[in-house]
């Protein structure tokens, strides 16, 4: 490690002398980079003239610095904060370690002179060099320089303020004017630390002496932080402002939404507020339109399973049932159906409630129980707009069950969801519904349950001794096999908050009906249903699905047992 200042080098001609590139590769490189203004290294790279890794090595070679690989080296957050946000992003670089000689500092470009002096100005300390990858840096970048402290002050703030006003700033937020507030600042912070840890919701709960936020990340909440309690009902006011509520009203449920643009990306925020024992409760569902809708290919769903499901929703009728709780992904499998099966050559109308994302092409019919625009009046209006394929964003009723039912019967595929345990208790819950077992024999094709299991950081991957209990137990779902797999875990890191996992992947069960489970369905022999339905050929269940995906180092044990085990299979 270097306690120098870094040298000036020629990159390019330094790699074509080492013959690590050629003459003619640089050539195009410099001529590339004039047009785009990108660094040499990233044009190399991006070109496909060497690796990164290649790159890294080299420059740590001719500087005589270490190349350090971030996603596996444990960082502290109270160091990487010696250099502010600001100027890490700017200049691309990462306090890694300190000690008395000094601090090591990674740099994704170490020949960056003007970038080390401005560093060397801030930390006052000797630095020592090390090269970095920019992606692994930056990503540190968004992981560590979390809002938790700015979210506090500005809550801190708002209490202050209120306290100094007697308790007037939630009729003051409520003016568009005042942008520069606290109650607005700590929203804004609070939407932008969200979207930077990828929450999929944001939890307000008021306590008896406390507000307590918290966000859902990966599935599991997670407390972001407490403040007073008496700022709730800024807070509430601001974002009932946002979303176009009654703001006077706190006594009984409201549900709105409202837009926002965050970190470049354009967010839907849907907001449900509920009476609670302290307050109001708020949460909030945060919706990122600027990722897109996956292909049916991008879910994770098993190779043969995705084929059988094609088949099932490309048939011209029929009913095909996506089921599992409240965020097991539903929606998103359907708008996954929908992209595939929408062309110029079908009519496509849903009705949903809400809309959750904008798909062209489609006609979507956003549900308005105030102005009795129900689930069952538009299917039963839809009819007439002539559709060859109909999404009903959730069957809630007998009614709705029974219209949806018969329109499949009727030459039209219907999509739709149930919240139901599995793809087998679904037919039951139909059942439950009132809707008639001929009807459903006739018009059910198949049923897709799916759960969310979260995935193991694979920056701190590690392998997991299991106990004899759980091996028998896993053996008995792989046929004796669990002692010759080597199952993972998350060991924790920077990356993930040191909770071993990032991002999740489904497990899926498809049942199709066949013309026994048909006839079982028709005779409501129920009971000859369920046994049939694990009988055939190339059925998985959700439990066999997520031991599959530990088999494949993708999610853990503990996983495994907390999302699958306790169903019925």
């Amino acid at each position: 490690m270097a306690l120098a200042r870094p040298k000036k080098i020629r990159l390019g001609d330094l790699l074509v002398e080492h013959q690590v590139i050629t003459q003619e590769q640089l050539s195009a490189a410099l001529e590339t980079q004039q047009s785009s203004g990108h660094k040499l290294g990233r044009v190399l790279i991006d070109q496909g003239y060497l690796s990164e890794e290649q790159l890294m090595d080299f420059l740590a070679r001719q500087l005589n610095i270490d190349y350090i690989d971030v996603r596996r080296r444990e960082v502290k957050p109270d160091t990487v904060r010696l250099i502010p946000e600001v100027q890490a992003r700017r200049f691309r670089v990462i306090a890694l370690e300190e000690d008395p000689e000094g601090v090591l500092i990674g740099m994704a470009d170490p020949t960056n002179i003007f970038a080390y002096d401005e560093v060397a100005r801030i930390v006052q300390r000797p630095l020592k060099l090390a090269v970095v990858k920019e992606a692994d840096l930056l990503k540190a970048i968004d992981t560590v320089y979390r809002r938790t402290t700015e979210i506090s002050g500005f809550a801190a703030q708002l209490e202050q303020q209120m306290s100094a006003n007697d308790g007037t700033l939630a009729n003051r937020a409520l003016a568009d004017a005042i942008a520069d507030a606290p109650v607005v600042r700590l929203l804004q912070t609070m939407f932008e630390d969200a979207v930077q840890v990828n929450a999929s919701d944001i939890h307000i709960e008021p306590e008896e002496h406390d507000l307590r936020i918290r966000f859902r990340i990966d599935g599991v909440m997670q407390v972001q932080t407490t403040a007073e309690r008496r700022i709730a009902d800024a807070l509430l006011s601001r974002l009932k402002l946002m979303a176009k509520l009654d703001i006077s009203e706190k006594r009984v449920p409201q549900d709105g939404r409202f837009h926002i643009h965050i970190q470049d990306k354009n967010v839907d925020v849907r907001l449900s507020t509920l009476p609670v024992e302290f307050g109001e409760s708020a949460v909030m569902r945060l919706l990122n339109q600027s990722a897109g809708i996956l292909d049916l290919a991008q879910l994770g769903i098993p190779g043969h399973m995705l084929t059988r499901l094609r088949r099932l929703i490309h048939s011209p009728h029929g009913l095909v049932l996506v089921t599992g709780p409240t965020g097991s992904g539903k929606t998103t499998t359907l708008y996954s159906m929908l992209k595939e099966l929408n062309n110029p050559s079908v009519k496509i109308i849903t009705v949903e409630d809400p809309v959750e994302y904008r798909l062209p092409g489609v006609n979507q019919v956003q549900v308005n129980t105030k102005i009795d625009l129900s689930f069952a009046r538009v299917l039963r209006s839809m009819l007439r707009q002539d559709p060859d394929i109909v999404l009903v964003g959730e069957m809630r009723d007998a009614e709705t069950a029974s219209i949806g039912l018969r329109t499949s019967m009727t030459g039209h595929l219907v999509l739709s969801t149930l919240h139901t345990n599995d793809a087998i208790s679904s037919t039951l819950r139909l059942v439950d519904m009132g809707a008639e077992p001929y009807l459903i024999a006739g018009a059910l094709r198949g049923v897709l349950s799916q759960r969310l299991v979260r995935r193991i950081c694979e920056n701190c991957t590690e392998p997991e001794p299991l106990d004899t209990n759980t091996q028998i137990l896993l053996g008995h779902e792989l046929g004796g096999m669990a002692t010759e797999i080597t199952f993972m875990r998350g060991k924790g890191c920077t990356y993930c908050n040191d909770s071993g996992y990032h991002g999740r992947i489904g497990i899926y069960e498809l049942m199709e009906i066949s013309g026994e489970l048909a006839e079982a369905l028709h005779n409501n022999d129920l009971t000859s249903f369920a046994r049939l339905a694990v009988q055939q050929p190339g059925y998985q269940s959700l439990r066999h699905s997520a031991i599959q995906l530990a088999a494949q180092g993708l999610t853990t044990v503990d996983e495994v047992v907390r999302v699958s085990f306790g169903m019925e299979d």
